[in-house]
């Protein structure tokens, strides 16, 4: 698949080096420019682009920045990509660096609904509380004991099959984790966040988190 990924820290960084290796054709790219990303690129077989060309023709969008870098995208940043594009939002608000967020804060909105309504199109909810080690490291064919799943919210169905279907194919094991109202369950400070365990455990942390926002989750 063509697979577009929108920023390159640890997480975006590791997805990149993985999907390359997979034999995905990934564009990458961050706020900084393309010839910042020509190591990775270098590494990795990946083409690095303006953030604005990273979605052209990708059938998976990954929005992997900090919330608060959000607004800061293109307004069409999803205007050239495939018809039914899946786009993952790895995303957590951490008010200590993202600043206060009120529709977060003051409206209950979920963290991935938030980031949805800047976007301007729905968005899948996975990786926001992987290890981004985990990711190059803790990847197991299925059915391996040690195979640990991931969380995965959306509202969209076709769009959450594609995500599932492509963390599978990394090496996870999946959970639906509901709709992106239910997101909240998978949100930083819940039983489900850097959990490394199997789908059993994910389904019963899931069902144990609560909708109260931690309070070193809250400005």
């Amino acid at each position: 698949m063509k697979i577009g990924i929108i920023g390159a820290g640890n997480i975006g960084g590791n997805l990149t080096r993985r999907l390359t290796a997979l034999g995905h054709d990934v564009s990458v790219a961050n706020s900084r420019g393309p010839e910042t990303l020509r190591a990775l690129a270098e590494e990795t077989g990946a083409t690095a682009v303006r953030a604005e060309d990273a979605a052209r023709g990708a059938e998976i969008v990954v929005v992997t920045v900090p919330l608060k870098a959000v607004p800061d995208l293109p307004s069409d940043l999803l205007a050239e990509a495939a018809e039914g594009v899946a786009v993952i939002d790895t995303g957590n608000y951490y008010p200590q660096r993202d600043g206060r967020i009120a529709a977060i804060e003051d409206e209950g909105l979920t963290e991935s609904r938030w980031t949805e309504r800047h976007l301007g199109h729905p968005v899948i909810k996975a990786f926001n509380g992987t290890y981004a080690q985990d990711i190059l490291d803790r990847h197991r064919p299925a059915g391996d004991p040690e195979r640990i799943a991931l969380p995965v919210a959306g509202d969209d169905a076709a769009a959450k099959a594609k995500v599932r279907a492509l963390i599978e194919q990394l090496g996870f094991d999946t959970v639906d984790s509901g709709g992106i109202d239910d997101s909240w369950r998978q949100q930083p400070g819940t039983p489900v966040y850097g959990l490394r365990a199997g789908a059993e455990a994910v389904t019963k942390a899931l069902a144990e988190a609560s909708p109260q926002r931690p309070a070193d989750f809250r400005a």
